[in-house]
């Protein structure tokens, strides 16, 4: 069936959530006097996501029936013939992206209820998520810039809410304001490529400024010779840097975890770093003309992809190493983005949300099973104790590793054979990437998994680390303290942290482990099913654009001969032996012979001291960003204010007032004479001028 979908039904799907959200935050706090209990703050926030959830499925199954939506709901303004408006575009890429957001949402509301039971920010923590998932479906379904605009620094807020949730501990306003100020780049980077694209083709509305596309292709910036969408594109793209969290505009999303577990997963799997992902995706016929564009896109995907899998290895924290798996695994879109693969970039957003979810959701239910200690030295057996935590863990590990049937491996496995198709600038540095960082992401996700879950029950114990950290230091195994990771997620459960002696995890309540379930379900089923329509069909026809110069989805289309032939074909391929050999590297090292790591910690200290450090990008936005603004405001404040405005406009001008008013009251004496001569004078001025000048001027 196809035709136009009814705008009023869509527009409940963004509603639903925000109607939650303002019940929740408003009667649910101090702000309107707690009149609602939590029963009903929870209550009525899931209801709002389920329904968004309910319609967004129709959405999707309407669209694939050939039904579409491209309108404007509401006119804000209009300047100077430029219509300020809200409206949506639902299409198949929109349609898939209101799914994920709102299941993942969804599940994250469900898992809330039991990991924020005992936090008294309860209510507003549910009116919080709600209102990010408001954000992230006004950034989706938008037509236009500016409702893209809105939707983008909405998330932005919200996240910065959320990462600083428990605003009383120090290194969460930390991770706030540095996810800000990171942010605050991006964003005017992605500003200034609105800008362009507005100034040059005069509308906000995606359609309008496509249907101008072949015109802006032969415009320069003025005083260069540089091509305007090369510029604009680029500028877009650093606007995705900071959303997405791509090097080295990365750094604000481990800190992210300083904010509670389901947020961590609601920000790193559905929402906000797969807005910049999507972006890209909406604006590929603006990208495809321009190589460098894509070239830049490319390589900065690939440094992403390679070196942030490098610091998971070393992290301690369950919920870093996730986290850092994130920045990998976005660095992978990215590099499918700058291969024009952009379907197969959106195929690996989708696959990712859920196992992603699941992995974060897993490290919460562990950490409420190891009474809040996040530290993985202080772990291990949880097998025994933790069954469906275990299992959903591992289907996690398997679907993120790209283990052959998992989803992850159809999009990740596609990312890698677009990449060595593609010949783009970069794209030699890029093959390398993508299969080193297979072998990256197997040996630390394992590594944690084992850890975890298998070998020594190292919990109930004094801190006795056995891993590579332990030899030597083994407090210092990230920016911050032991002690701070351990208060990561410290929201009132008790002033302890971790199991006493003798005490034994327990699995989490089925409030927990339900979404665990329901989130396993798609991480290993949905990439089997999707990927025929979503990159060799006709799913995406028309919403993205790809130019037949460059060739790499015709060459995945070519090579593809089913999920099942692909699966078994990817069992001899080298992502596959590169992926088991990190497993077998990881149980190697952390389950049969410790003194591995050991061995590599101490001859390549320089090496750990390096990844401990983060490649010194903390200390290098400390000192040269950070610095260098800090300077720029002092400067502005010595020079600016106080010598230029203070002292010249502000104290100079009342300094020439009270002059004048010298000058002016010896003037003013009162005397008749006293006047009678200044009129003389300014006569003699006036005939001189007039009469005296022009003589001489002859």
């Amino acid at each position: 069936m196809a035709g136009q979908l009814n705008p009023n039904l869509l527009l409940i799907v963004p509603l639903a959530p925000l109607a939650g959200s303002m019940i929740a935050g408003l009667f649910g706090t101090k702000f309107f006097g707690n009149l609602i209990g939590r029963k009903t703050s929870h209550t009525v926030t899931i209801l709002g996501v389920l329904i968004s959830f309910i319609l967004s499925l129709h959405t999707l199954s309407l669209v694939m029936d050939g039904a579409t939506f491209n309108g404007n709901l509401y006119t804000w303004m209009t300047v100077v013939g430029l219509k300020l408006e809200v409206g949506f575009l639902v299409d198949s890429l929109t349609a898939m992206m209101m799914c994920v957001v709102t299941f993942v949402s969804l599940m994250v509301h469900i898992y809330t209820i039991g990991y924020m039971e005992e936090d008294e920010g309860y209510n507003r923590f549910f009116s919080y998520i709600s209102l990010f998932t408001f954000a992230m479906l006004m950034l989706v379904m938008s037509n236009n810039f500016l409702q893209l605009f809105f939707g983008w620094e909405a998330v932005g807020l919200v996240s910065y809410l959320l990462i600083g949730f428990w605003y009383t501990k120090p290194t969460a306003i930390v991770a706030n304001m540095k996810a800000f100020l990171v942010n605050r780049v991006g964003d005017f980077g992605f500003i200034l490529g609105i800008g362009l694209l507005l100034a040059y083709a005069g509308s906000m509305d995606y359609a309008e400024v496509f249907a101008k596309k072949e015109q802006l292709a032969t415009l320069t910036l003025p005083g260069t010779d540089w091509m305007l969408l090369t510029v604009a594109c680029i500028c877009l793209f650093i606007g995705a840097m900071g959303k997405s969290a791509q090097f080295p505009l990365h750094v604000w999303l481990p800190d992210s975890m300083e904010g509670p577990t389901p947020i961590s997963a609601l920000i790193h799997a559905a929402t906000m770093v797969t807005a910049g992902i999507f972006m890209v995706a909406r604006m590929s016929p603006l990208f495809e003309l321009s190589d460098t564009a894509l070239s830049f896109v490319l390589i900065i995907g690939s440094i992403t992809a390679l070196f942030m899998g490098f610091l998971g290895i070393i992290q301690n924290d369950i919920k870093r190493v996730v986290a850092y798996s994130t920045l990998s695994q976005l660095g992978y879109m990215t590099v499918a983005l700058g291969a024009s693969a952009y379907s197969v970039a959106v195929f690996h957003l989708m696959t990712h949300a859920f196992f992603k979810a699941l992995l974060f959701l897993g490290a919460g239910s562990v950490i409420i099973g190891m009474h809040h200690d996040q530290d993985i030295r202080n772990m291990g057996g949880l097998r025994k104790y933790m069954p469906i935590t275990w299992i959903t863990s591992l289907l996690g590990s398997l679907a993120l590793i790209g283990t052959p049937f998992f989803s992850g491996f159809y999009s990740k496995d596609s990312i890698i054979e677009a990449v060595h198709a593609t010949t783009l600038f970069g794209s030699g540095f890029a093959n390398f990437a993508v299969l080193a960082g297979v072998f990256v992401t197997a040996f630390y996700s394992f590594r944690m998994y084992f850890l975890v879950f298998h070998g020594e029950e190292r919990f109930g114990k004094e801190h006795a680390h056995h891993d590579d950290h332990a030899h030597a230091k083994a407090a210092a195994h990230d920016d911050h303290a032991h002690g701070a990771h351990h208060a990561d997620d410290d929201h009132g459960h008790d002033e302890h942290h971790g199991l006493a002696p003798g005490q034994k995890p327990h699995e989490s309540p089925l409030v927990v482990t339900l979404p665990l379930i329901l989130l396993a379900i798609p991480s290993v089923l949905i990439g089997f099913f999707a990927i025929q329509p979503m990159l060799h069909g006709d799913f995406f026809n028309g919403v993205i654009t790809v130019n037949a110069s460059h060739g790499a989805m015709a060459e995945l289309k070519e090579h593809f001969h089913g999920a099942v032939a692909m699966a078994i074909h990817g069992l001899t391929m080298m992502p596959f032996w590169l992926a088991l050999a990190g497993v077998v590297s990881a149980y190697y090292c952390y389950m049969i012979n410790p003194r591995v790591p050991a061995w590599f910690y101490k001859h390549f200290h320089a090496l750990h001291t390096l990844l401990e450090n983060k490649y010194y990008m903390d200390k290098f936005n400390e000192v040269v960003i950070a610095g260098g603004a800090r300077l720029l405001g002092g400067g502005l404040s010595r020079v600016g204010d106080k010598t230029l405005i203070d002292g010249l406009i502000v104290n100079g001008s009342a300094k020439v007032v009270a002059w004048s008013s010298r000058v002016i009251r010896v003037l003013q004496s009162g005397y008749i004479y006293h006047y009678a001569f200044v009129m003389i004078l300014g006569m003699l001025g006036l005939l001189s001028y007039f009469v005296i000048f022009p003589l001489f001027a002859k």
